[in-house]
């Protein structure tokens, strides 16, 4: 297109100074102008090719709402004064749930090209009537094999050859018809490209694909990645495709190498081995200015970094890229050296506040530690201070804990950062004590206590502060509305050694590829995790899930054939697999499981609110409200107030003085106040709606939709349905 643009141009100038010899000199001048005039035309038609969101704020066609990530809606029919009239306008059900699965759903719906867009918990692509909930068409990634897994959401694009849906399942990026549900055929390789490919390791040997959706400028798609989290991680390296062919053009190093920008900020050639530094979250865009706003999450291995010392650029940063060429424009690290798991849990949210009387276009992140970054979109400057503190530090042999660590001045944590003997549960005198005994040779105390050999508690945990639902920002008042979990982990670590050219057994197999975090160290299974001691799979059947992955299980593609063979047997018959003591080769630590910190009752071992509903002011930068989010009945019962829940999905907040949220463990759907944060409306799910909801119009009513797909680490039943919203008539 461009090319055929600059081939007409020259026939225009061309004639132009044939016209310019014959003619008057207004003649050439007239043309010349309307020549530049009708070239930019066409090119604005180019670059505006693909979907646009508008600034009204009355379409749901982008991801979170739109680039900006905010979202919000200025749609207004549902509203304080009648939501309690909101009734069922329809239910869709995927047919994709499998009992004790633990099948999700967190898919953010997106309503474009007079369809609804939505995918299932075996990752099919599917268009609804978004005013009837009847399926248009479904497209099936692994065409009948069985395949789970997680996907946030789908890109709508228009361009000059057709209308696409572009989405992930497994390793790979689909380009789908959007009118029909084929494959299109002239992107990539038949419809689609491996995203395994260019990160500089061997695609083969490596585990990657995306949950979240990437985003679109101009003819540029920008995609982030999903990395495995263990030793052998691949590098989550940003990269933009040509949204036509799917060609690469332009990559972004988030370890960099040498010669590049923080290169001196890692050990020499940590980047040939060391993976991570990723964007999993999905990205907001700035289109006026032609940025990206990218959140990198955590440097791999999670929990100890003897062997990555330094800050460890770009890990846990945001980072400011020119979207067209993918070049560096500005940074900040918000985690140095992380070893609390502590990724950029979400989109940052492009908003504009009052700072010091005067507007200022700014990005928002929120973070896992509970706090928000204020950030200038183009310098980067920050609108609120930030201090670097100093932070505990290890004892762990070989670690070298960063001493300090960043906090914002403004606004102020949004969840408590310190655990002592006075936050023990209090829910009972029995809970209390419990914590109070299981604790008695652990590490506690600030945020960033450092994880021990002993055990630690880690708070907040790794699933938050703010997660990855992400926040709600309504531009009218500078208001940012996000939901936390409070909730503590004990976190103990191991010693693993070994050496590279060490034939690995079974059990260093399961340690080393964090099998152990997920199942546990003795395999009884972790929360949502289930347990492997029972394994109902052949061998056979399990080598094979090792290649393929499956659900909130990755492939190991690291893995060679006999190493998932020894894998296997450990699993199957671990008493013959003695594990041998620690070499003096690489010395390398694991974690014993995504352990949440629990009395005798499964309860968190901390003073509720467990889960909790924020606004922030972000003009001020003082918190507003704060109200628990989601509720356990028997504790009620028992007398007490609403403890919260642990959540996961975000907010929605509206015109219409609403914010919609679900994502509590109770699997009930709510509709909060935004001014002081009472309850005004809730609804009880079929399944909890660990996702965040939608807002749309069709023939002049407004719904709201969102999925209930439940399970997922949370550990609650799993459902597969899409459930929408509208008036009574």
């Amino acid at each position: 297109m461009i090319q055929n643009i600059i081939y007409l141009d020259i026939i225009k100038i061309s004639k132009l100074t044939t016209l310019f010899i014959y003619h008057p000199v207004r003649y050439f001048f007239k043309h010349l102008i309307m020549t530049i005039f009708l070239r930019g035309l066409i090119i604005l038609f180019f670059l505006a090719s693909c979907s646009k969101v508008s600034k009204e704020y009355k379409v749901w066609d982008t991801y979170r709402g739109g680039p900006e990530s905010i979202a919000y809606s200025s749609l207004d029919r549902i509203n304080k004064t009648n939501v309690k009239q909101l009734k069922v306008a329809w239910e869709y059900h995927t047919g994709d749930i499998t009992e004790g699965a633990r099948t999700a759903i967190q898919c953010n719906p997106i309503i474009a090209n007079g369809m609804m867009y939505v995918t299932s918990p075996k990752l099919k692509l599917i268009a609804l009537d978004p005013a009837s909930g009847t399926e248009k068409w479904t497209f099936d990634p692994f065409k009948g094999r069985e395949g789970f897994g997680v996907n946030r959401g789908v890109i709508y694009c228009e361009n000059k050859l057709d209308k696409r849906i572009f989405y992930s399942a497994g390793s790979w990026l689909y380009a789908i018809n959007a009118d029909t549900g084929e494959p299109t055929s002239s992107f990539g390789d038949n419809g689609k490209i491996d995203l395994r490919v260019g990160l500089d390791r061997d695609p083969e040997n490596i585990s990657a694909g995306a949950t979240s959706p990437g985003i679109i400028y101009e003819d540029i798609l920008i995609q982030g990645v999903t990395v495995s989290e263990s030793y052998e991680a691949a590098p989550g390296f940003i990269r933009g495709y040509d949204v036509l062919t799917g060609e690469l053009i332009w990559t972004f190093r988030t370890i960099p190498q040498p010669d590049e920008f923080g290169y001196e900020t890692w050990e020499k050639d940590n980047y040939r081995e060391v993976g991570g530094a990723n964007v999993w979250t999905g990205f907001s865009l700035d289109k006026e200015r032609g940025i990206v706003y990218a959140p990198t999450g955590s440097a791999a291995f999670d929990f100890y970094g003897g062997y990555r010392k330094g800050k460890n650029l770009y890990a846990n940063s945001l980072i400011a890229l020119d979207a067209k060429t993918g070049e560096k424009i500005w940074h900040h690290q918000l985690v140095h050296h992380d070893l609390w798991d502590y990724d950029l849990p979400a989109p940052p949210t492009l908003v504009t506040v009052k700072n010091n009387g005067r507007e200022v276009d700014a990005v928002a992140q929120v973070t896992k530690m509970g706090m928000v970054f204020l950030f200038d979109r183009e310098s980067g400057e920050p609108v609120f201070p930030i201090e670097e503190r100093p932070v505990p530090q290890s004892t762990v042999p070989g670690e070298e804990t960063w001493p300090t660590q960043p906090f914002p001045v403004k606004p102020p944590p949004f969840v408590r950062h310190k655990f002592t003997e006075e936050d023990f549960s209090n829910i009972s005198e029995a809970s209390y004590k419990f914590i109070k005994d299981f604790l008695k040779e652990a590490n506690y105390g600030q945020i960033y206590t450092p994880p021990s050999l002993n055990g630690t508690v880690q708070f907040p945990g790794t699933r938050g502060g703010g997660e990855w639902g992400g926040p709600a920002f309504d531009p009218e008042s500078g208001i940012m509305y996000v939901n936390a979990n409070e909730v503590p982990m004990f976190i103990r670590l191991k010693r693993l050694g070994v050496s590279k050219d060490q034939a690995l057994s079974g059990a260093q197999l399961y340690q080393l590829n964090n099998c152990s975090m997920c199942h546990g160290p003795d395999r009884t299974g972790v929360g949502a995790f289930p347990s492997l001691l029972e394994i109902s799979r052949s061998p056979e059947e399990v080598i094979s899930l090792l290649g393929t992955g499956k659900g909130q299980m990755p492939a190991f593609s690291n893995l060679t054939e006999e190493q998932k063979k020894n894998l296997t047997d450990y699993l199957f018959n671990p008493a013959a697999d003695k594990e041998e003591e620690p070499t003096l080769g690489d010395l390398r630590y694991v974690h014993d499981g995504w352990n949440i910190l629990a009395d005798q009752d499964g309860y968190f071992g901390v003073k509720p609110p467990w889960g909790t509903l924020n606004a922030i002011d972000l003009n001020e930068g003082k918190i507003l409200w704060k109200v628990p989010l989601g509720e356990y009945p028997e504790l009620i019962e028992k007398g007490l107030p609403p403890t919260g829940t642990q959540n996961l999905g975000g907010p929605l907040v509206t015109k219409g003085g609403l914010i919609f949220i679900g994502a509590t463990r109770d699997e009930k759907f709510r509709a909060f106040d935004k001014v002081t944060g009472e309850i005004l409306w809730e609804y009880h799910l079929p399944a909890a709606g660990h996702a965040t909801p939608s807002t749309y119009e069709v023939d002049g009513e407004q719904y709201i939709v969102i999925a209930a797909g439940g399970g997922g680490k949370v550990g609650t039943r799993s459902g597969d349905a899409y459930v929408a919203f509208k008036l009574k008539q």
